[in-house]
């Protein structure tokens, strides 16, 4: 039975979650270099926690690649992530972000047995149309490019969100995301050579962190990223998969809430910004509302067929 305790923590994870972007923001190092920082020392610390917990860690060479593999799509998402606050806007950022239920609601059916829901895809749509409204007159290049990189990132998340919802079935969590911030790391690595060559300014990387760059880092990677993941999992057993999918819809609206505030962002968005931001916003708040109904229909026309068929007649 959850506790109160327990809706305050959930609630402060989704602070954090939703301050990722307002962190990635005020850290002075380009996004590839930070992504770097935050995915080795993530890894390194989960480790550390596999290891006093002896929780399992070798999986098999397969399993190692597989997670490896995600790990490049991992590092890809944030690399646009962090990018597109500091193109365009933390708000616009969360906004693109928001779309990951759209992509979502088309790719699952591509990698599981599931079927396309019909008010999966009405609620894609109207993402489409808040998206639309923000931007019908918006001609600030850095803007629309902002957005562009918030929506690809949403979709790199949705297909690694996907994967490892299958992946979990099967192997401990904690050893998936090790795996996976690991491969992170490696994957950015290895992007370095032509991001120094075509992005990174003077062509060459940048390390230099100033003092209060170090205190962001171990808030974004401590707090953001090894406690709010291992506090989530840990909620999970005390709170119902409905209250925390219906509460993680709140980590855009804390992170604008935030960036309005820290960044005083309120002053460079327009009224159609908070019109569509509003209509995408509401559309992600419906969508676990809709699927819990329409789940409970079908267990009880499962349970009550006879019913359900007399209700029909």
């Amino acid at each position: 039975m959850p506790r109160l305790k327990d809706f305050l923590e959930l609630h402060f994870v989704i602070l954090l979650w939703g301050f990722t972007a307002i962190l990635g923001k005020l850290i002075t190092i380009p996004a590839v270099e930070m992504v770097a920082i935050r995915t080795i020392i993530t890894a390194l610390a989960l480790a550390l926690i596999i290891y006093k917990t002896k929780a399992p860690f070798w999986m098999g060479r397969n399993i190692a690649l597989k997670l490896l593999g995600v790990g490049f799509l991992i590092a890809a998402h944030w690399i646009l992530f962090f990018a597109a606050a500091r193109v365009a806007s933390v708000s616009i950022c969360l906004v693109g972000m928001a779309t990951c239920s759209l992509w979502t609601s088309f790719l699952e059916p591509m990698f599981t047995s599931k079927k396309i829901k019909l008010y999966e895809v009405f609620l894609a749509l109207l993402i489409i149309l808040g998206l639309y409204i923000i931007f019908r007159e918006e001609t600030n290049f850095n803007s629309m490019l902002g957005i562009a990189m918030a929506i690809g990132s949403a979709l790199l998340a949705s297909i690694f969100t996907i994967i490892n919802a299958v992946l979990v079935k099967k192997i401990p969590s904690t050893t998936i995301t090790c795996y996976e911030m690991g491969g992170a790391f490696l994957g950015t690595i290895l992007f370095f050579p032509v991001y120094t060559l075509y992005f990174a300014e003077g062509n060459q990387l940048n390390f230099n962190l100033i003092p209060m760059d170090w205190v962001y880092l171990a808030i974004l990677i401590l707090a953001c990223t090894v406690y709010a993941y291992t506090a989530g999992v840990r909620l999970m057993q005390r709170i119902s998969a409905y209250t925390m999918n219906l509460t993680v819809n709140l980590e855009p609206v804390y992170g604008i809430i935030l960036a309005i505030f820290i960044f005083n962002e309120s002053s460079q968005l327009s009224r159609e910004f908070y019109i569509g931001a509003g209509v995408v916003l509401l559309s992600v708040f419906i969508y676990p509302v809709i699927n819990t109904i329409s789940e409970r229909r079908k267990k009880l026309q499962k349970a009550f067929p006879n019913e359900v068929v007399l209700r029909k007649d």
